[in-house]
């Protein structure tokens, strides 16, 4: 049996792995669907596995998964609607003992979550040679200005592509309105972007946020 935090965006999802998870001897200890809370909520839970949506607002499961790079004890498993390549790859270069899609069914879900918990790792079997070769090549993201960007950092520019002011950066992050000013300059001379638009332009091409259909 593993316990388990689960970080999935919305209720009715969340309700459903929880029963699925439940059902296969697993139990689950906390779940959100705030990606500014999955580190909080992981640490005071002390779980065996986190299993992480890709697109959770407040921060990008990418960056929660940053994030959770410090807390040793916890396993993370990716559960994404998001396939492609390089979604995959930087997951499991950030950290991630496992990627599923949620197309998986619910026996390789419970396969995945036992073979986390027991410290191995597992990817659906949808992997393409193209990502293979890409985990086999390496590929550390060096030269990456993004990856220059410090926890912190991450959280303030996903604000940023949202939209958000500084006034309301600071909101949200429990920070004063100057130091928001502050991070949203370095960050803007960290990646050279010049104009909001440079912003959400670059966040969607990193895949941080994406256009409602």
């Amino acid at each position: 049996m593993a316990r388990l935090v689960i970080a999935e965006d919305h209720e009715v999802v969340r309700d459903g792995l929880r029963r699925t998870l439940e059902a296969h001897g697993n139990e689950v200890v906390a779940e959100t669907g705030d990606g500014l809370k999955v580190v909080e909520i992981v640490e005071a839970s002390t779980p065996d596995v986190v299993l992480l949506d890709l697109g959770l607002p407040g921060l990008h499961g990418l960056d929660v998964l940053h994030h959770l790079a410090r807390v040793r004890h916890v396993r993370v498993l990716v559960l994404s609607a998001e396939g492609r390549d390089e979604f995959v790859v930087r997951a499991l270069q950030g950290g991630a003992r496992g990627y599923l899609l949620k197309s998986c069914s619910a026996q390789e879900l419970a396969q995945a979550v036992s073979t986390v918990a027991a410290g191995g790792h597992y990817v659906t079997t949808e992997l393409s040679d193209a990502l293979v070769r890409s985990l086999i090549d390496g590929g550390s993201g060096a030269g990456d200005p993004y990856q220059s960007l410090s926890n912190r950092e991450r959280e303030v520019f996903f604000s940023m592509a949202e939209g958000r002011s500084n006034a309301m950066i600071g909101d949200r992050l429990f920070i004063s309105e100057r130091t928001a000013e502050t991070h949203r300059a370095r960050i803007l001379k960290k990646l050279g972007l010049r104009s909001q638009t440079d912003v959400v332009l670059y966040a969607l091409r990193r895949g941080v946020i994406r256009l409602d259909p």
